[in-house]
């Protein structure tokens, strides 16, 4: 396997783990450096009931939670602008809440990342979570959001 591929599949599993921690943080209001630590030490690379955890790029799943969390208000503001009439954050479900802020964090905060690569990855992980109907929703709403935080 090249160390593209590496590289690609760590930082997917980063993005799979760091909705996770992303869910546990607000179901449970754990704080970020115990999440952290949990996930360093117990989940990433770790195989937990017959289930392997994939190594993921650990600084990249760092940045993702640290910067989503400390970014939150700012991340809330531009999903809910981009949310259909009527709707607000609070009538999302947790999982997906953690989804698009992770996304829009991404896009906000990680320009080294292209904007389909992100976009695609977190379609990815919507689907570890939901069918195709709630995929695309991510998928037009982290596009909506990167057009207005990205210029290219």
């Amino acid at each position: 396997m090249s160390r593209s591929s590496n590289r690609t599949q760590a930082r997917a599993a980063a993005r799979l783990a760091a909705v996770q921690a992303l869910y546990q943080h607000e179901m449970e209001g754990t704080a970020v450096p115990s999440l952290l630590h949990e996930f360093h030490n117990h989940r990433l690379g770790a195989t937990i009931e017959d289930a392997e955890y994939a190594d993921a790029d650990v600084d990249f799943f760092d940045d993702l939670v640290k910067g989503t969390t400390a970014r939150a208000g700012e991340i809330d503001l531009a999903i809910e602008k981009k949310l259909a009439k009527g709707w607000t954050l609070a009538r999302l479900d947790k999982p997906m809440k953690a989804i698009l802020r992770a996304g829009t964090y991404e896009l906000m905060a990680r320009a080294d990342v292209p904007v389909g690569a992100t976009i695609s990855e977190y379609v990815d992980v919507a689907h570890a979570f939901y069918e195709r109907r709630e995929a695309g929703f991510v998928n037009g709403l982290l596009d909506g959001i990167a057009k207005d935080v990205r210029t290219a």
